[in-house]
């Protein structure tokens, strides 16, 4: 294994896109082989840990589970509650050995009230009778962590024993401020937060000759370390940057894959303490365990993430960047409508595309028969906008 900085000099020299061997190399079981403690909470998680926003499958989670995944995410939304009433159904008996969360979209204006039932709802979901991290979900604006409510239905939640912990979710363009805000008024025990190798400024800015483009959100990474120097845990979710893991397959080594790499990179950097990823099949979680208890990164973990980078760059919307925003007359959500289109395109999740393209309201109906296309250069990525928005009014209609 390399360091940190031995990996940043890594990938300055090396040659991209060179297909790596695909010699039969042994490998141990996959399975979780570290756990780390979430900040001050006392919870000891996997470092790589489940989420259901895209399976509500029973079998997936006791497959998870039997090789050491105790950490499990999910949320009132998520596939429509049938992800909640998997986890209780696979996890019936084993509350014991278990993390679990859930989230709910908690408003600038919502009572009290209605958060308790939210949270009621996902217990009997979940098949137990308190979770140990409640979020405020998908937070992008300061005013829904400055609600008074969400305080105080936390402090009754905790003392009803219905919930251990709270937090907040976010991977917006103002998630910076919010954590800010949650952070200075010790609103939060626990931040979930959108987190990749491609928002570290450490990696990015090595390759902004190549590439011209820089980190998106460069002030995260001192937010996350200043909650970490609180005793705040800190989970990192779409640490794939879209996850177009076939893209990579040819310029993969058994037992180095992207996935891998990019997950390393994320343990190594020392901003978060366990990551959250998406597992929708028993290949998928195979694959992904292989990268637990690895606290550094590896050789050729350079070469991947830059291919990826390479690959990528011209497609992907990063989250929590939105400079977009503004550039349409027609006011359309250029950033949410291309992250739905995202889990259709990247992740092959249509129902999940479809549900959040739904939420929105139809949002890129204008761009059908849009003729100023002023969004064309807003894009630092240069992203084609017009063709991505478009085509999501085409496929969601």
């Amino acid at each position: 294994m390399v360091g940190r900085r031995e990996f940043l000099a890594l990938g300055a020299g090396a040659a991209l896109g060179v297909p790596g061997s695909a010699q039969a190399q042994t490998q141990p079981e996959p399975r979780i082989r570290r756990y780390v403690a979430l900040g001050r909470t006392g919870l000891k998680v996997s470092d790589i840990s489940f989420g259901s926003a895209s399976t509500s499958d029973a079998a997936l989670v006791r497959y998870a589970f039997d090789r050491g995944v105790n950490f499990f995410d999910s949320a009132e939304s998520y596939r429509g509650g049938f992800a909640e009433e998997a986890i209780g159904e696979a996890l019936q008996g084993k509350r014991d050995k278990v993390i679990l969360t859930s989230k709910t979209r908690a408003g600038a204006s919502e009572k009290r009230a209605d958060m308790m039932r939210a949270l009621e709802r996902s217990l009997k979901r979940l098949g137990t009778d308190y979770v140990d991290i409640y979020f405020n979900h998908a937070v992008d604006e300061v005013e829904r962590m400055q609600n008074p409510e969400w305080l105080a239905f936390t402090e009754l939640a905790k003392k009803q024993g219905k919930i251990r912990f709270r937090g907040m979710s976010g991977h917006g363009s103002d998630l910076v401020k919010c954590l800010d805000y949650a952070i200075d008024n010790n609103l939060v025990d626990v931040v979930l937060c959108a987190y990749n190798f491609a928002q570290d400024p450490s990696f990015t800015d090595r390759l902004r000759h190549t590439f011209h483009w820089a980190a998106i959100q460069s002030e995260l990474p001192p937010r996350l370390k200043k909650a970490k120097d609180k005793g705040i845990g800190v989970l990192a979710m779409k640490t794939l940057m879209g996850a177009r893991l076939n893209d990579m397959r040819p310029f993969e080594r058994p037992g180095s894959t992207f996935s891998n790499a990019a997950f390393r990179w994320v343990l190594a950097g020392g901003y978060a303490d366990a990551l959250l990823i998406s597992m929708t099949s028993k290949e998928e979680i195979d694959e992904y365990l292989r990268a637990s208890g690895d606290a550094a990164v590896k050789q050729g973990d350079a070469q991947l993430l830059e291919r990826y980078a390479q690959l990528q760059a011209a497609r992907y919307c990063q989250s929590g960047c939105n400079a977009c925003a503004g550039s349409c007359p027609e006011n359309v959500a250029i950033a949410e409508v291309l992250r739905t289109r995202m889990y259709e395109v990247d992740y092959r999740r249509p129902e999940l595309a479809r549900s959040e393209y739904a939420a929105l309201g139809a949002p890129a109906t204008a761009c059908l028969s849009c003729a100023h296309q002023s969004c064309l250069s807003a894009c630092p990525a240069q992203i084609p906008i017009a063709s991505f928005t478009r085509d999501a009014a085409q496929r969601f209609a």
